[in-house]
């Protein structure tokens, strides 16, 4: 029975010789994301800000001028129109008024009298200045442990050069999906930092398959130049990791596209991820071995103590 081989079993692609490139696309790539993020900031949802969100459904389709102009004239302060997927359907974004629970009430029955009886109020939520707050801290401190939990386990299954690296990629990973969503003003809320933490742990898993491969060629191949034992390492887990992330992107775009505009900030943020996680584990994680002076032989059985006698294979 023959099974599916998107790369051949002699593929020889010079990754670790291209890492110059890799490394300035990405260092260019990251100092972009970092400016954006310093100059326009996210678009961060009401988890963060705190407000007023109120969705309705406008049978017939929604008109958005006539009602920011019902809206604009009722002193609520900054008041958002957004179609929420559908054309009938409208998140309405208020920002958090002066006062107590009462005050947002009043705000939520002004929006409410403006707009009339004639649309369908499916969802009205609030969030407090406090406790957007702790959301926006509870975000930053799991991505923060999440990296270095990442780090000591790396560190304790290989050595801590190879934890670095994979923190250096991760961090690469995390920096690029804030750029990108500052770059397309998407809304940055609760569910995205859900998506963070699930691309670092997808593409953690990519780069330790890698890892390991790396480390089993370390015991096989003793004469064998470090740069073209990482290469034969990325090439002979590049089906792998080519077929994991097509068919975990197969059922992304099925969400990003069915799943409806509630996960669809977080079907993109995943997408992007593992996108990014997959480049990054090969072009990133890999060629910062070379340096980082890991031990070149580490000890242990040697598992093909003939394996120094066969001939590296050469790209034509």
């Amino acid at each position: 029975m023959r099974t599916l081989t998107l790369i051949p079993a002699n593929t020889n692609i010079r990754f670790i010789d291209r890492r110059m490139i890799f490394f300035w696309a990405s260092a260019l790539f990251i100092a972009a994301s970092v400016i954006l993020f310093a100059v326009r900031g996210l678009n961060y949802g009401i988890d963060f800000t705190g407000g007023l969100l109120i969705e309705v459904r406008v049978p017939g389709g929604a008109d958005l001028g006539r009602m920011r102009r019902q809206l604009s004239d009722l002193g609520l302060g900054e008041v958002g129109l957004q179609e929420f997927g559908a054309p009938t359907d409208v998140l309405v974004r208020v920002q958090r008024q002066a006062g107590g629970e009462e005050a947002q009430q009043r705000a939520v029955d002004a929006v409410k009298s403006a707009l009339g009886t004639n649309v369908d109020y499916r969802r009205t939520e609030f969030v407090g200045p406090k406790v957007s707050r702790e959301l926006y801290w509870s975000g930053v401190t799991a991505v923060g442990f999440a990296l270095l939990a990442i780090l000591v386990y790396i560190w304790f299954r290989f050595e801590y050069q190879f934890g670095v690296c994979a923190v250096v990629a991760l961090a690469h990973d995390v920096l690029s999906t804030i750029g990108v969503f500052s770059m397309f003003w998407f809304e940055f809320n609760l569910s995205t930092v859900a998506a963070i933490l699930t691309i670092a742990g997808y593409s953690i898993n990519d780069t330790v398959v890698v890892f390991d491969r790396v480390r089993e060629n370390l015991r096989k191949y003793k004469k064998m130049p470090l740069a073209d034992l990482l290469n034969r390492s990325v090439n002979d887990t590049l089906s792998r990791t080519l077929m994991t992330s097509l068919t975990t992107l197969l059922a992304l775009f099925s969400l990003y596209f069915l799943g409806g505009e509630v996960i669809r900030g977080f079907s993109f943020a995943m997408i992007w991820g593992v996108l990014v996680g997959t480049y990054s584990s090969i072009c990133v994680a890999v060629p910062l071995l070379l340096y980082m002076r890991i031990h070149k032989r580490p000890s242990g059985p040697v598992e093909d103590p003939e394996a120094d006698a066969e001939e590296t294979p050469q790209t034509p």
